[in-house]
């Protein structure tokens, strides 16, 4: 089946927007349509350094901490422009074809990882109660994130309430083995735990696995590579994790590294048969521009 051709604001995830600091419209591939991103790490703080990365950290953070007032205005603002057709006016949406034009989400991201806000519980809280005033209490929040610290309290009790609220926890695993996960992701945070967090967490509820896999100078992951990653998900299914989806994607933006470029489409599509074949699981593929 041919591919279509990918939209231009596919390309275009900053996570700034007009005068805002925190809050940003995004056309995702992955949420099928309109997600409004929360950026709870203006400072550009992360505890992975990704080599893929799209966030420049070359130049220095504008805003170095999170006013919570000015962010839930901003996300207000956002789901009313939203409601009224106005954000369709902007330049950035005004071509965007209807059936991309749902707001499919409220995705916590942005800069950095998420579950290190220090007040993450009750920013989650405080952005139910906004978007359930704003008559819009279907539209499900997302956590992007590393799932690197899903044993701290606060954290699983943020976990908590976006789950009672039928939103859902994308977890980033972007190897099998611990030598390219340290290429890749470039952190002091061992695979290991990074695969206990997510299996925990998926013992208690579905969760959909995000890796990014890319050519480094040229190469793609090595079949041995995409055999472990399988292994990985496998023992998180045998140890009782429920897996809803794995998201297989690619680059489509500019990259931390020079040395990373995108997968072709049947590269990405050739590991997402395999990762079906191995595993079982519902696979979705995502390409590059």
């Amino acid at each position: 089946m041919p591919k279509s051709k990918p939209l231009k604001q596919f390309s275009d995830h900053a996570t700034s927007f007009e005068n805002n600091a925190y809050a940003y419209p995004v056309v995702s591939r992955r949420s099928g349509g309109i997600s409004l991103g929360v950026n709870l790490n203006p400072d550009k703080t992360c505890n992975f350094d990704c080599i893929y990365c799209q966030v420049d950290r070359h130049v220095p953070a504008a805003v170095q901490k999170v006013d919570e007032q000015i962010l839930l205005k901003e996300l207000e603002g956002l789901l009313t422009a939203y409601r009224s057709g106005t954000l369709f006016e902007h330049p950035k949406f005004h071509d965007l074809p209807e059936k991309w034009r749902g707001l499919n989400s409220i995705a916590f991201a942005g800069d950095g990882e998420p579950t290190s806000y220090r007040r993450f519980p009750e920013i989650i809280q405080a952005v139910i109660q906004l978007k359930q005033a704003a008559g819009l209490p279907d539209v499900p929040l997302i956590l992007i994130s590393n799932a690197t610290l899903f044993e701290r309290e606060a954290v699983r009790q943020g976990l908590q309430l976006i789950t009672d609220d039928a939103g859902e926890i994308w977890a980033k695993l972007d190897a099998g083995t611990q030598d390219y996960y340290q290429q890749i992701d470039r952190t002091v945070v061992s695979l290991d735990k990074v695969l206990k967090n997510i299996t925990e967490l998926a013992r208690q509820t579905p969760v959909i696995i995000q890796s990014l896999f890319m050519n480094i100078n040229g190469q793609a992951p090595a079949f041995e590579e995409i055999d472990a990653y399988c292994q990985r998900l496998n023992e998180i299914i045998n140890a009782g994790g429920k897996i809803k989806l794995v998201q297989i994607y690619t680059v489509a933006r500019m990259p931390a590294e020079a040395c990373v470029t995108s997968l072709g489409n049947h590269e990405v599509d050739q590991i997402a048969e395999t990762v079906r074949e191995k595993t079982g699981l519902q696979v979705e593929s995502y390409y590059g521009n």
